[in-house]
This record gives structure tokens, C-alpha cells and sequence, in this order.
């Protein structure tokens, strides 16, 4: 997995089927502004969180704690970290394409700042996400309560466009529960936590289920995502495990290697098995009016409501006639029981055979299988 530099000698941008899958090392502001306009579905985000840290941080015991004390978490002051976050912000709405979204997670030192600037900059917030961490590091000195989530903003490149979200998934995932903005998940240790030397490869190394719930849930199987403070990969080993594609960047040639080596692990998955659960709404539109012309009714029969009551004919055009109303399966079902609306599709029944009776909603689902099989529906 060599990386493919991209080629700043003139002024036509590279092909993005060259440079997904490879490490870019150097100024990601810089590298993604030389990339296509509009060419990433999603932006993931994990950047110098502007620690302040002053002096070393010791335990009781008297131990120095491993915290971030790297050059490239140092910033003169907010001034120069604002100009800092202005300027890769405003290179990732160069790359998202419309329609995009932007992850970026931080921490009280940074968040609320890289929060502001997003929106100075026309992005459109559409939620944070508390990473409520089931392990935390204690509070050594006792002077605070205890450090125990980060937050991650997501937000859209613009506001009004249609954006992704795979709302049924993230309900399957969450044990057929709405996922909710507080996640409890641990932090990266154990055989995940890269090493060299028995020391933390990276001192903030994100734990790879946090990224499979980002990528799950606000991209598709082939996107392009892209991750410009890359470390050690951990958004590439997740896009890579869900059939995502991507592209890093990072300042650290070390860094850039170690991501290289650790995706290069990772086996590829079979695309059959990357699919997820979808909504109704995010399914094919079929008007009741195509179960009648495939044959699957017919004009005369009788539709049923729930408890095996006669209740309406099915016409030619796809509308039906009760008693009382005629009009379509909603507009009728609506009118039979009373009420101001109805969800037809979940409502009416159909007579099987021998008194049995199914849902009209399952004369819907084969129509929709046809149609991806390219075969006729029976």
C-alpha cells in the first residue's frame, strides 16, 4: 500500500481512483485543496485538540502518565489554533461533495470553537455526539471532575441537501432501539492499541467500534471517505472492514507507515455481507396501482382489514371502493376506520386461500424483489 504522492506541478487535479486507498503525507489542508472539488462523501475528522497541557501529569504513585505532549498539539494561542481549524475546515468543503458530511471529534479544550467556525463557515449542524467512555482516565489531582467523554460534531456541508443516514441500521445495531446522541463505548487498549517499543504508537488512537458506528451510519458501501490527521489508520481499518473506500493524510511519515501496515491487515469483505437494514422510506417507491397491472390483483377482489373484515373491491386503476368512500388504499383505509390517516400498505389484507389472510405489504415487497432481480413478479 505505497503511497501515491499527488502531483502539485500543474494545475489539473489528480484522479481520485489514483489516491484512494494510499496515505498522503504532508499539510492536509494543502493536500486536499489539490484534490478534485466535490470528490469525498464524507470527512472524518480527528484533529490536534489544542491540549494546553502544562508540565507533566503525574499519578499518586508518582508515575508520569502518557499524555499528548507531541509538538503537533502545540499552538501560541486561540488566535493561531482558530486560523489553524479555518484553514482545513474550509479544504474539506472544498472535498466533500454536496450532500457530504463532516465528523470531527474533540474534547472541551476544542470543540466548542471548532463548532463555531464550522458554522462561520456555512456548514450545518446536525448533531453532537457524546463518546461517553466506559473506561476513562481518572482524575489524578482531584481538582476536576473526571474527564469521561469527548464529542463529536456532525455536521452537513450544506444545509437543505439530502444527506445520508442510515437510520434503520443504526436502530438494528442499538438492539431495535432509536441510536441515541450519547455512545458508551470504551477507549482504544488491549491488542488494538498499536505499539512500538511496548510504548502507544499514537497517544490518542481512537478505538475502531467508534469509527464503525460514524461510517455505518452516515455512508454507503464504495463512498470515499476521508480522514486528514490519519494517525495510525484507525478510519481506513474501519472503511476498509464495511467496503468503504478512503483516503488519509498525516504530517507523520512514521504515522503514515504504521497506518499502511495495519490496513494492509485487514482481509477484504465479501459486498453481499456489507448489507444493512433499510428504512421503508429509503426502499422504492411501488404505487398500489403496479400490484394490479403485474397481476397480482385483480379488479373485483376484496381487500380485508385486520381483523378478516370484508372492507373494500380493488378497481382497474389501483384505487379502491368501499360502502362509504373510494379513493386510494390510504385514503380508504383512513376513511373505514374513522380516522384522519391511514398507512394503507400495513392495513389491508388480502385473502390467500382458505381464509388466510396476508398483507397487502407483501405483494409490494416481491414487486420490489422483481425489479432488482430484473425477473417478473409472481
Amino acid at each position: 500500500m505505497a503511497r501515491a504522492p499527488i502531483d502539485r506541478s500543474s494545475d489539473s487535479a489528480p484522479d481520485v481512483a489514483n489516491v484512494a486507498g494510499t496515505v498522503q503525507v504532508g499539510d492536509c489542508a494543502e493536500i486536499m485543496r489539490g484534490l478534485p472539488e466535490a470528490c469525498a462523501d464524507m470527512v472524518f475528522a480527528d484533529p490536534p485538540y489544542n491540549l494546553q497541557l502544562e508540565g507533566e501529569l503525574r499519578r499518586p504513585n508518582d508515575s508520569v502518565v502518557d499524555a499528548v505532549t507531541d509538538a503537533w498539539d502545540r499552538f501560541d494561542d486561540f488566535a493561531t489554533y482558530d486560523a489553524f481549524c479555518r484553514d482545513w475546515l474550509g479544504a474539506a468543503r472544498h472535498v466533500l461533495r454536496p450532500g457530504g458530511t463532516i465528523w470531527v471529534i474533540g474534547s472541551y479544550h476544542n470543540i466548542y470553537r471548532v463548532g463555531a467556525i464550522l458554522q462561520d463557515l456555512g456548514y450545518w449542524i446536525l448533531n453532537d455526539i457524546t463518546w461517553r467512555k466506559s473506561n476513562p482516565m481518572p482524575n489524578f489531582r482531584g481538582r476536576r471532575f473526571t474527564n469521561a467523554h469527548e464529542t463529536l460534531i456532525w455536521a452537513a456541508r450544506d444545509r437543505g441537501r439530502p444527506h445520508t443516514f442510515n437510520h434503520a441500521a443504526m436502530k438494528a445495531l442499538n438492539g431495535d432501539l432509536q441510536m441515541r446522541s450519547d455512545w458508551v463505548l470504551p477507549v482504544c487498549n488491549g491488542n488494538e492499541r498499536l505499539k512500538v517499543d511496548g510504548k502507544k504508537a499514537h497517544p490518542t488512537q481512537k478505538p475502531e467500534a467508534l469509527l464503525h458506528r460514524v461510517l455505518l451510519s452516515s455512508t454507503e458501501p464504495g463512498d470515499l471517505v476521508l480522514d486528514p490527521f490519519f494517525g495510525t489508520g484507525t478510519t481506513g481499518a474501519a472503511a476498509k472492514r464495511l467496503g468503504r473506500r478512503w483516503i488519509g493524510i498525516d504530517r507523520d511519515e512514521g504515522y503514515a507507515r504504521l497506518a499502511r501496515e495495519r490496513i494492509a491487515s485487514v482481509g477484504e469483505i465479501d459486498p453481499d455481507d456489507l448489507e444493512v437494514t433499510r428504512s421503508k422510506r429509503a426502499e422504492p417507491r411501488v404505487p398500489f396501482g403496479r400490484v394490479v397491472e403485474a397481476g397480482l390483483l385483480s379488479a373485483g377482489d376484496m381487500l380485508y382489514d385486520p381483523t378478516g373484515r370484508p372492507r373494500a373491491k380493488v378497481r382497474a386503476d389501483g384505487t379502491l371502493v368501499s360502502d362509504s368512500a373510494a379513493g386510494s388504499i390510504h385514503a380508504v383505509g383512513a376513511q373505514v376506520q374513522g380516522l384522519s390517516a391511514c398507512n394503507g400498505w400495513a392495513f389491508w389484507r388480502v385473502d390467500a386461500g382458505k381464509g388466510n389472510l396476508k398483507s397487502i405489504d407483501e405483494l409490494r415487497a416481491r414487486l420490489r424483489a422483481a425489479d432488482a432481480s430484473g425477473a417478473p413478479a409472481e
